[in-house]
């Protein structure tokens, strides 16, 4: 199991999420958080001064999934998550990082089959198996 957290442009969200629900990912956590990258942030001016804006609005998302299906779910989130066909600075960064157990409280079910949900990824695939 892989845990993949994006940090996208607020503008970017609704078709991140589309995208994904339209290849069968239907579970994810998103969050409202502020920071910057490379750019360092933006210079704005108003009434004629200018200042620096380093902590700018982002939207992390987070979603759990069987490590067969991380390759297709990064390349869905930057195909929607690109700004035009070359990207431009502050589009986002994706981490993949292990997620060793899941347990669903509700029925205790735990690793892949917690993970899943009828019309998932997985079940649209016809449930390949990791490895």
């Amino acid at each position: 199991m892989k845990k993949i957290e994006a940090y996208l442009r607020e503008e970017s969200l609704q078709d991140v999420k589309d995208a994904l629900r339209g290849i069968g990912i239907v579970g994810m956590n998103v969050h409202l958080v502020h920071g910057h990258g490379r750019q360092g942030g933006i210079t704005l001016a108003w009434r004629g001064t200018s200042y620096q804006m380093d902590l700018l609005p982002k939207m992390q998302l987070n979603i759990f999934l069987s490590e067969h299906n991380v390759e297709r779910t990064i390349e869905t989130i930057i195909q929607a998550a690109r700004t035009g066909a070359e990207g431009k600075e502050g589009d986002g960064v994706i981490f993949v990082l292990p997620a060793d157990d899941v347990i669903r409280i509700s029925t205790g079910e735990r690793g892949r089959d917690a993970l899943q949900y009828r019309g998932d990824i997985d079940d649209l695939s016809g449930g390949k198996k990791e490895g």
